[in-house]
């Protein structure tokens, strides 16, 4: 409703996962790269975690996206709701490999004979298997993170027959230091923290330029504000900005200022920000 008021193409602080506003601070850009390291050297796993609204989500999408697009090195399963039984785990692998156990054969034997030759068929044809686990501190059942850890027994000689990459929040951190054969099998593990009030002015504005803007719609002042209300948390950023656009709209503002924050903050989540 606010697009054409702001001269935008499209809303910019939507909170979807969608790669065009990733914006790579250095953290970010890190993550990103040992992410697809521990890919394309054939590790067998890493863990990356951070808070609610940290850009997980986004990292897991891009990462996803960027190993679909070389269908011919990899073949992807991704798992977005992880808090199944083991053999649940397994079933769901084996289908978005192209494997259905028939009908009455559903034993963890026949999981692990079949997953067993879908890997190394896999490998003879100059793929690597990549299982993507969204979410993962939903994992209630310490089986299925015992399992995880059996997947990565499938080995050849030199190299990993799969790589597991496990997304989460903080709390994943404890549920795997509670299963030491996983977290020693880690190649790698990163925290994502939040952005910093610089971070959080060049997001707001990347956001914006890429939702087609080609002015200042943020005034200096609003900035430190954002960040003090958002505590450089990017879902959080996204919901004060977008409110935000549509209170300046109907003030009829030329730029949101510190001062409009302040009062989308107070409204919105009910706390007490300092205008500049």
């Amino acid at each position: 409703m606010y697009l054409s008021y702001w001269g935008l193409k499209e809303k910019p602080f939507e909170n979807t996962p969608d790669p065009r506003f990733f914006y790579a601070t250095p953290r970010h850009e890190e993550a990103l790269t040992r992410m697809l390291y521990v890919v394309t050297e054939r590790k067998g796993a890493a863990m990356l975690s951070g808070e609610y609204g940290s850009g997980k989500t986004l990292l897991t999408r891009i990462v996803t996206n960027r190993l679909l697009n070389e269908d011919d090195k990899y073949k992807v399963a991704v798992i977005i709701n992880p808090n199944i039984p083991a053999d649940e785990l397994l079933e769901e692998i084996l289908y978005q490999a192209g494997k259905n156990i028939e009908p009455g054969a559903r034993r963890k034997s026949e999981y692990i004979r079949v997953l067993n030759a879908t890997l190394y068929d896999t490998a003879n044809a100059g793929c690597h298997t990549v299982i993507i686990i969204d979410e993962a501190q939903a994992i209630q059942d310490e089986n299925t993170l015992e399992e995880l850890r059996l997947l990565l027994n499938f080995q050849l000689n030199n190299k990993f027959l799969l790589t597991v990459l496990l997304f989460g929040q903080p709390e994943l951190r404890d549920k795997i230091k509670n299963v030491k054969q996983l977290e020693q099998r880690l190649a790698i593990k990163y925290h994502l923290s939040n952005l910093t009030p610089d971070e959080t002015r060049g997001y707001v504005r990347y956001r914006c330029k890429v939702a087609g803007s080609e002015r200042d719609i943020f005034s200096d002042d609003a900035f430190p504000v954002i960040y003090q209300g958002s505590e450089g948390i990017p879902r959080v950023i996204n919901n004060i900005c977008d409110m935000a656009l549509v209170v300046g709209m109907g003030n009829n503002a030329k730029q949101i200022s510190g001062q409009v924050i302040h009062n989308v903050v107070k409204d919105l989540l009910g706390q007490e920000v300092n205008p500049v």
